[in-house]
């Protein structure tokens, strides 16, 4: 892929995100014209600052709502390939502002589907969605990409109007216009430099600094959890394969397998089993409930349409993915070189992956 990639333009939406600094890391070391745009990062430390990021990306701040930047910006760089990640990722968040949760994952969607549709210069697009599109009734039950799009909650439900939005413009545009189109309906991500509020491992990762127990809402609620690595390189391979062939086109669960789906208190009690090695403060998490708003008891995705397509399989299990996760961790706590760290990772990954 990386011959592929080297010398394209390629404009990623929520490239200062945890999975857009990881890719636009992925991107620029494959010598990739990356386009960034997104507003600036949320947390402090956040992951694109602290791979200098702004060093090997052009990077464009801007609200994804804003039309009128997003259309000078493609304009401006005319990218080939886009790959859409900005969003508001935060169930918790969609609760307390639903509008704003629907006006950016639902137009902003639009806006970026209607700049595409401009641009005579885009080959091949991708969206990145959720696992939580799905109408969800907590069976025990893995979703297939054929299933009912209705998510429950405002975060989910906008993101299956995102699904519906890139449907309408490929089948309404895209398809004679021979943009190559598709979506991936990812799980559960992990890895290191993640800050966000509201995601287990990020609080396994603030407890660690702060040397205090892990405060977990829901230690049953069982969720496909996998390294941040693994659904971008298969996210490269989709906008790469559909570039040169409209076949590969499609709508895809990016999952990992049902053995690496399961609960919040056993990916907690990976983390402190890895943190805890050699460590001479070990930490410990507590069940302690909040009586937040509703979320999916169980949530599975079933793979089998990408690993047939694609010839695809997980490089690392989630055993492997919290390990590195808290290698990552410890790099930045012990304040060493965090851009040699998530390369090596990077190399590690790809080395095992064949590429």
């Amino acid at each position: 892929m990386e011959k592929f990639f080297k010398n394209k333009t390629v404009l990623v939406t929520g490239h200062t995100g945890f999975k857009g600094s990881w890719i636009s890391k992925i991107l620029s070391k494959w010598n990739a014209n990356v386009i960034g745009y997104s507003l600036e990062a949320e947390t402090n430390p956040n992951l694109y600052d602290l791979l200098k990021l702004d060093e090997n990306v052009t990077s464009v701040i801007g609200d994804i709502r804003n039309l009128k930047l997003l259309k000078k910006t493609f304009n401006e760089y005319s990218p080939e390939i886009v790959i859409h990640m900005a969003a508001q990722p935060i169930v918790r968040k969609s609760y307390e502002n639903p509008v704003y949760t629907y006006e950016t994952n639902v137009m902003g969607t639009v806006n970026v589907c209607e700049c595409i549709r401009e641009c005579e210069n885009v080959e091949s697009f991708l969206n990145v969605t959720t696992d939580k599109v799905y109408e969800n009734k907590d069976k025990n039950h893995s979703f297939s990409e054929d299933e009912k799009l209705d998510g429950y909650d405002p975060y989910s439900n906008s993101k299956s109007c995102s699904e519906l939005v890139t449907h309408s413009y490929n089948n309404s545009f895209f398809k004679e216009q021979g943009i190559k189109c598709s979506t991936a309906r990812a799980g559960n991500v992990i890895g290191g430099g993640d800050f966000a509020i509201d995601r287990i491992i990020p609080d396994c990762v603030r407890a660690s600094i702060n040397n205090e127990n892990i405060i977990i809402r829901n230690p049953h609620s069982i969720r496909p959890y996998q390294h941040v690595l693994e659904p971008l390189l298969i996210y490269l391979t989709i906008v790469q394969k559909q570039y040169h062939n409209e076949k590969y086109a499609g709508y895809y669960n990016v999952g990992p397998d049902d053995v690496d789906c399961i609960t919040t208190g056993e990916i907690t009690d990976l983390y402190c089993k890895y943190y805890n090695k050699n460590n001479a403060n070990p930490i410990k998490w507590i069940n302690k409930s909040d009586n937040g708003p509703h979320e999916a008891a169980l949530l599975k995705l079933n793979n089998q349409k990408i690993k047939d397509t694609f010839n695809w399989k997980p490089v690392w299990n989630i055993e492997k993915a919290v390990e590195k996760t808290v290698e990552w961790t410890k790099s930045y706590i012990n304040n060493e070189d965090i851009i040699e760290c998530t390369t090596n990772q990077i190399n590690e990954y790809l080395k095992q992956k064949g590429d």
